[in-house]
C-alpha cells in the first residue's frame, strides 16, 4: 500500500481492504481529510 500526500489530498494506492483499514486508523486521529493533509504537512517541514 502507498499513501501520497499532495496540497490538496491524498491519494491511497492498494488493496481494498488496505485502503479501508488505513481510513479508519487515520479516521481516528482526524475528523476531515484536510486535518490529514495539514497534519502530515507540518510534520514533514519539521524534519526539513
Amino acid at each position: 500500500m502507498k499513501i501520497y500526500v499532495h496540497e490538496k489530498g491524498v491519494t491511497l494506492t492498494g488493496k481494498a481492504w488496505e485502503i479501508k483499514r488505513k481510513l479508519k486508523e487515520y479516521g481516528q486521529h482526524y475528523e476531515f481529510v484536510q486535518q490529514w493533509v495539514n497534519g502530515i504537512s507540518q510534520n514533514n517541514s519539521c524534519k526539513k
